[in-house]
């Protein structure tokens, strides 16, 4: 469908073959070159757990064609506020590097081939506990002085899990300072549908949606970790399908990306999720 960019949170997998890939490779880059001729977007959850490697983002853009676009998370040394102080212990230590601009400037820097091709450069934070960060003032303060220092232009993305925070103060404040919220479908969270229809109206950037859900153990149990079928179907999702379809309808630019963890195949469910807003479109508004 070209007015949504489906896509996946990653995509190297070998039990996708015979979904996406016609055989497994021996690189992300190779896949990409394949899993590009089906899908228009892709999601690189990697660089949360690394810094880029200039030659990965080489080969990235080498697999794909010109309109092929990404969204990729910022490394974690960025988004997450404290460390445990050693290996085993449960107590914290503050990172150094939470919401850093140095370390922000890095990352963009080593991804600068990339950046006319990123729809979302994603911050995701975990849930922040009143040991990690006192309130949501507090958070949004932090958050304040990152964006009033980083240039100006990148499309800078933030997912929280704190659902108390997700109220008009905080959408007021992206708003504010031209940043992008990350609709996540995702244990614990309020349903993106329920969310969008409240707080949606006016927010910039594109609509950027991660399907993520709910208890991840759970469902690998289940798939065995093949993510080749769908074994926890969502009813969320016709209406996630018809809220896509009034955006389409909006003329809003929609970034779709699924995580094998949703249901169980992420190409499985965006194939249902492509037919349910083809269906909502040809039903018409209503």
């Amino acid at each position: 469908m070209d007015a949504i960019r489906f896509g996946s949170c990653s995509w190297n997998y070998d039990s996708w073959v015979g979904l996406v890939y016609s055989k497994p490779f021996a690189t992300a880059a190779e896949y990409l070159r394949e899993y590009s001729r089906k899908y228009r977007s892709a999601e690189i959850d990697s660089w949360f757990y690394r810094l880029p490697d200039r030659r990965d983002v080489g080969a990235y853009l080498a697999a794909v064609d010109p309109d092929f676009r990404f969204t990729c998370k910022v490394s974690q040394d960025i988004c997450l506020s404290h460390h445990r102080a050693a290996k085993g212990s449960t107590a914290l230590e503050p990172n150094p590097g939470f919401l850093s601009v140095g370390l922000f400037r890095d990352y963009v820097s080593r991804i600068d081939a990339m950046l006319p091709r990123i729809d979302a450069i994603m911050l995701e934070f975990e849930y922040l506990n009143r040991d990690k960060m006192p309130s949501q003032g507090a958070f949004l303060d932090r958050l304040a002085d990152f964006a009033a220092k980083v240039e100006k232009g990148l499309p800078v993305a933030i997912e929280v899990r704190n659902a108390p925070w997700l109220d008009e103060r905080y959408f007021a404040f992206l708003r504010e300072y031209g940043l992008i919220h990350v609709w996540s479908e995702k244990r614990y969270l309020p349903p993106v549908v329920d969310l969008h229809a409240r707080f949606g109206a006016g927010q910039p950037g594109p609509l950027v949606l991660r399907l993520l859900g709910a208890d991840r153990a759970e469902i690998e149990a289940k798939t065995g970790g093949e993510w080749n079928a769908i074994v926890d179907p969502k009813p969320e999702r016709a209406r996630i399908a018809a809220m896509l379809a009034v955006a389409v309808r909006e003329n809003a630019k929609v970034i779709v990306n699924v995580n094998n963890h949703y249901e169980g195949s992420a190409p499985l469910t965006i194939a249902a999720l492509e037919a349910e807003v083809a269906h909502a479109l040809a039903a018409g508004p209503g």
